[in-house]
């Protein structure tokens, strides 16, 4: 199956297969990414409670990231991952903590599911499965930021909070910014109960197009919501050109025999990256 569409590329390299935005390879000569393919990987660097893994399945997972980061042309020591525990909270990375290692499983990450850098050789990842990953790219003053954006996060306006820490930390225009979206869970099958649409009602009632976004499936008992949708519009209002805002199109849902999925896999569940860097 090939994933390949009008804004990504589906590429296969030395057994690694994953997917490149065609807006961001237009700076190739600058910058580094990818999203992740293949549920026989797992870039899953520590339990879900954050205990430890044990040391195969760790070595397995960071042989894992350094044959994604070799085949785009990256080293697995420029690693910095968060430990994401679905906050609004991002933070500038200004340099490696491990110098011969990626930073992982770190306490300096604790609690944060979004990096902002403006350092090269820094290559910052996400990871999922279901929950959106946002790579957000200021071409002009040489910013990159990755941001994981489930429900609860964009319930909070990660990825605004993030647009606003770049502009105030590194002068950036929002009208510059791009913003890639990966593969995740689409409306089609976030499928949630009164509960949690009810937060999402009371959270975005100033959009005018909540009508759509929120769409009842099984009366008074289960809605479908669309995330993405929400992302696009809040970041069009912080000043993204609507044109800037580049969706992958993909649902992980629907092409979990190629991505990972919560809500297919369950327990044991694995979890793709997303991985930006400058060079």
């Amino acid at each position: 199956m090939d994933l390949s569409n009008e804004n990504v590329i589906h590429k296969r390299k030395n057994g690694v297969e994953y997917l490149q935005f065609r807006r961001l390879q237009e700076y190739q000569d600058i910058l580094n990414h990818a999203f992740s393919l293949g549920i026989d990987k797992n870039y899953r660097t520590a339990k879900a409670n954050k205990e430890k893994l044990d040391n195969e399945t760790y070595q397995k997972a960071i042989q894992d990231y350094q044959n994604l980061a070799q085949v785009i042309g990256s080293k697995v020591e420029h690693l910095v991952k968060t430990n994401q525990e679905h906050t609004d909270e991002v933070k500038i990375v200004k340099e490696k903590i491990k110098l011969q290692e990626p930073d992982f499983n770190l306490e300096q990450y604790n609690k944060t599911d979004g990096l902002i850098t403006n350092q090269p050789n820094i290559m910052l990842a996400s990871t999922n499965a279901d929950c959106i990953l946002l790579l957000f790219f200021d071409p002009v003053k040489k910013v990159i930021s990755n941001v994981h954006s489930g429900w609860k996060g964009t319930l909070q306006r990660i990825s605004v909070k993030t647009v606003k820490k770049m502009k105030e930390k590194f002068d950036c225009n929002p009208k510059d910014i791009l913003c890639c979206i990966c593969p995740s869970i689409r409306q089609c099958h976030f499928e949630v109960e009164k509960e949690v649409k009810d937060k999402f009602e009371e959270e975005f009632q100033e959009l005018d197009e909540i009508g759509e976004i929120i769409q009842e499936t099984v009366p008074n008992q289960k809605w479908h919501i669309d995330t993405i949708k929400i992302n696009q519009i809040i970041l069009q209002k912080e000043g993204l050109m609507a044109e800037n805002i580049i969706d992958s199109h993909i649902c992980s849902v629907c092409h979990s025999n190629l991505i990972h999925s919560y809500r297919v896999e369950k327990e044991g569940y694995g979890l793709n990256t997303a991985v930006i860097e400058l060079k």
